[in-house]
């Protein structure tokens, strides 16, 4: 439960048909796993007790007797396990029979939930408006649809229940429960299956996910209920915000179990406008308390967490990538009334993908390709490998190209500050980048054009561009696309052209080491200065930067889920030295985000200071830097 992870699961017994004794021992089995596994929260299916397809036996007095008494083996079993543990049964309350669910926690019941939407009326009563009290185990116990069990070390550990097709409501039980603060949604179920349930299933919990900010734990009836009528599958998942993060094998049975963050859930509740608390004063908050010890993780977080994991996903992203930003340079081309698009090339990655925007640009508006001028500007620490496909980018693309050698210009300028050309320092390497910038603008200007920058997401979070240098252009397209993301859409991008020679040069330009070139190359004629070894690898900043300024984690848990992710690639020593290095960069660089060019927002982070993000230029990293002492 540390950094607001809970260890949770949902659970298809092994069950038979109206057999309390047996479907007992079944959920224990799988219970006593879970604790085992330090699960916290446990949903099992609806009427697991009893087995939800036991039509008018429901009404047998020792059915539900059997079921109770079930209950009852159960909370006795589990009076040493820390773990909310939702069970189904169908309990009489009133003269009415109730299809319900019971939370036990510690031995004891914490609350019951019956269902608000009865499809089978035949059998169960709705929950009734208002809860009431009943007596359960030999306690009070609150009895409605309106409850939210809530951690009282962690107010975002809150837990409420939904039963049955109550999710498929107009209107759920589970958007309620949300707005009157539950993060934990657990979903008792027992749905039939037919072909293409499954798919719609999970498209339905994911989408009800992310419209509330919450973890949906959706626990559904096994395969050894019933098949007079129908077959049941247990499908059963698990999904945060919109991502499923685990799903079983149809058919199966035993636990899924995955990690919730809620406090992720949390940040984007906070961040979205429209989600007010909920003002209900029938709604019952039952407290309960468990110590917040460190979660033992389950869940896998991806490397690159801007980058889709399924290959045909993450290929539809490259190319939804490359047509936003073509749509957005396409539309400020027609509106400044340019006649070229200007593009400083280097051989490098981040003025590949720009490049490979302009061509779409102007293939949009059915213009010459001969329209983007691409220049290249070799100087002291400009390679033959890179200076060769910058040239050779330019032939297979069909645009216009020149280059200009600027190692004379810099010299002279050297004199005229009187800098020592020996003297490889800040002012050596920035001179040439400004140099570079101002023959641009220059040439934008000779030919009525709009420069185009190339830097990334990553390289201005990090600041590592040259103020005034290639920090500058008119308009910006690469500006939130991290540099594993650019990496990941010029690979894509070869992969389909269907140009051979083309395909190569990529390739080649994928394979350079990431260098800004603004030192002389070695002996051999490779590039000397490489970027990752003076920053930190990309692949370790990216993962900072989406947990950082898109979840808005602490130092410390960044710190915690990178060791866990990359602990077959870094130390947690070097982790954490570049970890301080983000934090330091991120907070003395931000001057230069403040003064930004345009450019199009394509994923979900941008550090635009017109709106989307907003930072002082001397706030100080100070709080976050002493946290990773």
């Amino acid at each position: 439960m540390q950094y607001g992870l809970i260890k949770t699961a949902v659970a298809v017994p092994d069950l038979q048909v109206a057999d309390c004794l047996y479907n007992t021992s079944a959920l224990l089995k799988l219970i006593k796993e879970a604790d085992q596994q330090e699960v916290r929260v446990l949903i099992f299916p609806e009427l697991s007790l009893t087995a939800a397809s036991c039509g008018d036996l429901f009404f047998q007095p020792t059915l539900l007797q059997g079921a109770l008494n079930g209950l009852a083996v159960i909370a006795e079993e589990t009076k040493a396990m820390e773990m909310l543990i939702a069970v189904g049964l169908p309990l009489k309350q009133q003269n009415k029979l109730y299809n319900c669910a019971v939370i036990l926690y510690q031995g004891r019941p914490l609350a019951v939930i019956p269902q608000a939407y009865p499809q089978d009326l035949r059998h169960f009563a709705p929950a009734p408006q208002y809860p009431t009290m009943i007596s359960l185990l030999g306690t009070e116990v609150p009895f409605g649809s309106k409850l939210v069990c809530q951690c009282q070390q962690m107010s975002e550990f809150a837990l409420a229940l939904e039963i049955g097709q109550d999710f498929r409501a107009p209107l759920p039980p589970s958007a309620a429960h949300c707005f009157h603060g539950a993060y934990l949604i657990g979903s008792l179920s027992a749905e039939y299956e037919i072909t293409g349930s499954s798919s719609n299933r999970k498209q339905l919990i994911n989408c009800h996910s992310e419209r509330y900010h919450c973890a949906y734990l959706y626990a559904n009836a096994g395969n050894n209920e019933s098949t007079t009528d129908y077959v049941y599958a247990g499908h059963s998942l698990i999904s945060e915000n919109g991502l499923c993060l685990a799903e079983n094998t149809l058919f199966t049975t035993g636990l899924t179990i995955t990690d919730i963050d809620v406090y992720a859930l949390a940040h984007q509740r906070q961040k979205n406008p429209a989600f007010v608390n909920g003002q209900d004063e029938n709604y019952f908050f039952i407290p309960f308390s468990m110590e917040l010890a460190p979660t033992k993780l389950t869940r896998q977080y991806p490397m690159s967490p801007f980058i889709p994991q399924e290959e045909k996903l993450c290929q539809q992203n490259s190319k939804l990538i490359l047509s936003l930003q073509a749509q957005a340079l396409k539309k400020r081309f027609v509106h400044s009334h340019a006649q070229t698009l200007v593009i400083g090339i280097s051989g490098g990655l981040d003025s590949c993908l720009a490049l490979l925007v302009a061509v779409e640009t102007v293939d949009l508006l059915k213009r010459s390709r001969s329209d983007i001028v691409a220049v290249t500007m070799p100087c002291f620490g400009t390679t033959e490998r890179t200076k060769s496909n910058a040239e050779l980018l330019c032939q297979y693309l069909g645009v216009s190209l020149r280059t200009i050698d600027i190692g004379d210009s810099v010299k002279q300028h050297f004199q005229d500050i009187e800098h020592d050309f020996g003297k490889h320092d800040v002012t050596f390497e920035n001179s040439q980048a400004r140099e570079r910038t101002q023959i641009l603008m220059d040439i934008a200007n000779q030919t009525n054009g709009l420069v185009i920058g190339t830097g990334d997401l990553s390289e201005l979070a990090l600041g590592w561009a040259t103020y005034n240098g290639d920090h500058m252009s008119m308009y910006g397209v690469n500006a939130s696309i991290p540099k594993t993301l650019i990496r990941q859409v010029v690979a894509d991008y070869a992969e389909a052209c269907q140009q051979k020679d083309l395909a190569h040069v990529l390739q080649d330009i994928l394979a350079t080491p990431v260098s800004p070139e603004l030192l002389p190359a070695n002996t051999d004629g490779n590039i000397a200065q490489k970027t990752e070894d003076l920053v930190g690898p990309y692949e370790l900043h990216d993962f900072f930067l989406y947990y950082a300024l898109y979840c808005a984690y602490s130092p410390e848990k960044i710190y915690h889920l990178a060791c866990h992710t990359f602990a077959e690639l870094y130390t947690p020593e070097v982790i954490g030295y570049w970890l301080k290095t983000f934090f330091r960069r991120f907070f003395q660089q931000q001057f230069k985000r403040s003064c930004l060019p345009d450019g199009p927002k394509v994923t979900p982070i941008s550090l635009s200071p017109r709106g989307a993000w907003q930072m002082p230029s001397d706030a100080a990293a100070n709080l976050w830097l002493e946290e990773l002492q």
